[in-house]
């Protein structure tokens, strides 16, 4: 694990300002954390307490992944709700922008796709736990103070921004995507009301000790919409048989069908979720399809991407059955 000896002028904003929660304590090196894709991510200790600091990259604007602040407001309005999140310590504007969060024990593992293989009954516990989590996500004010929400997104639009994100992947690998899209476009639901939404919802990001959810993390993309759009994302990571060579077999992991019925706790079936369904395989084939072309192109070497078209083509094929 590197230190952050390439941002001196962070560190020493960073280590001061969190200095002052513990005074005469003292505050260490940032340390960076891996896996993040947005922004840049350390922890620090200060005393006895360790924390998470995320930043925008020197240079860079705070927009998109990038905007560190939004993900700062999302965390302050779920501050104390059933929704378990890192609590926020410190936010500073000055840019590059950075804010600090506590930091939360557990691990997020997507028990499908990453390691270490998380034992198969704590899978299905976790999955079914989270799907609770996701419900109480949904039914969060969106009027919370200090969330100053965007404008809400819904499955047309939702439908248009993901379909140019799949047109500019060259066709040959994306087979049958077109088809899928006219599909799609031909077939879109009525929109339910807005919720505040996680928008990469799944175990991965979802800090778990046992479990128990710990903390909800990774909000670089939350958004407010429609909650089968988040709904839609999560029901694809409970079988491995959606990644072909990606994924591993882990028995007993909710169905689809269960996932919903723990989300729903004893509700009506929200209507139309094979659209959403296919649409989540349409977005995932559209970010592997986008991630393999700028491999192939030169942009971001990583020969693990070579790995991606039978998954792609899967996405495409099971969100056309999906439909009927």
């Amino acid at each position: 694990m590197s230190t952050a000896t390439g941002v001196p002028e962070l560190t020493a904003r960073v280590r001061d300002r969190l200095a002052r929660l513990h005074p005469g304590a003292d505050a260490g090196e940032l340390k960076t954390l891996p896996g993040g894709h947005s922004g840049l991510t350390y922890s620090v200790a200060v005393g006895e307490a360790t924390y998470v600091v995320k930043a925008v990259p020197p240079g860079q604007r705070p927009v998109g992944r990038n905007d560190v602040l939004r993900q700062a407001r999302v965390l302050g309005a779920l501050s104390g709700s059933a929704v378990p999140v890192p609590g926020v310590v410190a936010v500073d504007e000055t840019q590059p922008a950075w804010f600090a969060m506590d930091f939360a024990a557990g691990e997020a593992v997507e028990p499908v796709l990453d390691e270490p293989e998380v034992p198969a009954a704590t899978a299905r516990a976790r999955m079914l736990e989270i799907a609770a989590v996701l419900r109480r996500l949904h039914i969060t004010d969106v009027r919370a103070p200090g969330l100053d929400a965007p404008e809400p997104l819904d499955p047309a639009g939702e439908l248009e921004r993901w379909s140019r994100t799949l047109h500019a992947v060259p066709a040959e690998l994306r087979p049958g995507g077109a088809e899928l899209l006219k599909r799609l476009a031909a077939e879109v639901p009525g929109g339910l009301p807005p919720v505040l939404l996680h928008g990469d919802f799944r175990l991965g990001n979802v800090l778990c000790a046992g479990e128990r959810a710990a903390a909800v993390v990774d909000w670089e993309i939350w958004s407010v919409g429609d909650p089968r759009i988040d709904l839609g994302w999560f029901l694809l990571f409970t079988d491995h048989r959606n990644f072909p060579r990606l994924g591993r077999a882990v028995p007993g992991l909710p169905t689809e069908a269960e996932l919903l019925d723990a989300y729903g706790d004893g509700e009506a079936a929200l209507p139309a979720m094979d659209w959403f369904r296919a649409l989540g395989r349409m977005k995932m084939a559209a970010i592997m399809g986008h991630n393999l072309r700028r491999h192939r192109e030169g942009k971001h070497h990583d020969p693990d991407q070579e790995r991606l078209p039978p998954t792609i083509a899967a996405m495409i094929s099971t969100a056309r059955d999906i439909l009927g």
